[in-house]
């Protein structure tokens, strides 16, 4: 299934990803940094959202209250709640 995330609070604006049966595949963001993003997406590939999640929720970029993983973080317990 595909997923698509206005993130708030952050310079990245979407985030895209697939999750087919609890595995998350595809992730890109639009805007934000680029290699950074990449970085993050590569890590998550092919991952449980479940297991991911807890590792990357809460985290804050600089004085901002959150950042492009915690914004993934949530874009994935929305879609697992879509998926239940």
């Amino acid at each position: 299934m595909n997923f698509n995330y206005k993130t708030r609070g952050t310079c990245a604006r979407e985030i895209s990803f697939e999750m087919e049966n609890g595995i998350v595949k595809n992730v890109s963001f639009n805007g934000g940094c680029n290699g950074n993003l990449k970085g993050i997406a590569a890590l998550v590939e092919g991952k449980k959202a479940e297991e991911i999640v807890p590792l990357i929720k809460g985290i804050k970029c600089g004085f901002k209250s959150t950042s492009c993983p915690d914004q993934l973080a949530l874009a994935l317990q929305e879609a697992l709640s879509e998926q239940n």
